[in-house]
């Protein structure tokens, strides 16, 4: 059995552009060109800031939005052919946990009912079996069973936030997709989410891809992480040799922004601000796509696209700065890079 459940290869999804710039026939690049492996029994956390396509691409995963271009394999299966009908019956095992608790569940429904919904779906279970499984959903993500006809208004939003992964669960899926499930939610209650995660991980064997835009969060959750800007993976690493050792320009600039829980190496910290504003995914600047807010930047960076390589020690980096593999070169200044 191979190792690797989800695989990812040159994914785009572009969105038709609206309004006026509908006359030009431009297209938003929300997605554009990733790649990427998802290991059974992994957490790979994808990172990186508002409007990069990391939703776009979780929801590409599982057909909920079509790709425009490229592959997505799911356990040897090739889920961008596929039928609508076979779709079907393989999100019993791929499933998503949404961002905001409250508005991915039914207002006018009880929460025992929307947990059910997969389970009458994909006729798993009926009658006096269904009420049974749904009691047992619920106590396992940690809810009374007793609240199932309470509706999602009654709940705080960490127990909404437990009720949506309990219908995920619902259809027994090796593979979810966790779209921000902690951003809505009160620090507090952020790190009960992700132990419940984690916990449920150990004992169902979950597969998780873990979207969300703090890299805090991120680290802590993950096995390894993929860095994304602009609709493209710029850095992918395992945990501690992307949060020690970040080779990209953009990576360093987050791992520079996370706090560190020791107050004397908290002040030594020193900042990465990027300068400049995220460009348009309608018209994404030539060559490299981060090369316009790069420290970094030097004169292959506006031609030429860098593609995702490695950079040694299970790293990949899309960046100039490594002309060779595992070798750092200099800008045109002649300085050393990074």
């Amino acid at each position: 059995m191979s190792d690797v459940l989800v695989s990812v290869d040159a994914l785009e999804v572009h969105f038709p552009a609206t309004g006026p710039l509908r006359k030009r026939g431009g297209a938003v690049r929300a997605v554009d060109g990733v790649s990427f492996d998802v290991l059974r029994g992994e957490t790979l956390g994808l990172v990186g800031e508002s409007g990069c396509g990391k939703s776009t691409t979780g929801l590409a995963l599982l057909r909920l939005v079509d790709p425009t271009a490229g592959r997505v394999v799911f356990d040897s299966e090739d889920v961008t052919s596929l039928p609508a009908k076979r779709i079907r019956a393989l999100r019993r095992r791929m499933a998503m946990i949404f961002q905001d608790p409250y508005a991915s569940l039914n207002p006018r429904r009880p929460v025992g009912a929307s947990i059910a919904e997969p389970l009458e779906i994909h006729d798993l279970h009926r009658g006096e079996a269904r009420d049974r499984r749904v009691a047992e959903l619920m106590e396992l993500v940690g809810l009374n069973p007793d609240y199932r006809q309470r509706y999602p208004h009654e709940f705080s939003g960490g127990q909404r936030q437990r009720v949506g992964i309990a219908r995920a669960l619902a259809g027994e899926p090796d593979f979810i997709v966790c779209d921000e499930p902690i951003a809505s939610l009160d620090v507090s209650i952020q790190a009960q989410i992700v132990n419940l995660m984690e916990r449920l991980q150990d004992e169902l064997g979950l597969t998780y891809l873990f979207i969300a835009h703090d890299l805090s969060a991120v680290q802590h959750i993950s096995d390894r992480i993929a860095v994304m800007y602009l609709g493209r993976i710029v850095e992918l690493a395992d945990r501690a040799q992307l949060t020690e050792d970040p080779k990209h320009p953009y990576t360093r600039a987050l791992v520079s922004a996370v706090p560190i829980p020791d107050p004397k190496r908290e002040r030594r910290r020193e900042r990465i601000i990027l300068e400049g504003d995220l460009p348009s995914p309608m018209d994404p600047p030539s060559g490299c796509n981060f090369r316009t807010r790069c420290p970094d930047v030097f004169e292959p960076c506006d031609a030429v696209d860098p593609a995702l390589q490695d950079v040694g020690h299970h790293q990949r980096a899309a960046c100039h700065l490594y002309g060779v593999v595992g070798e750092e070169v200099g800008a045109a200044s002649g300085d050393p890079g990074g």
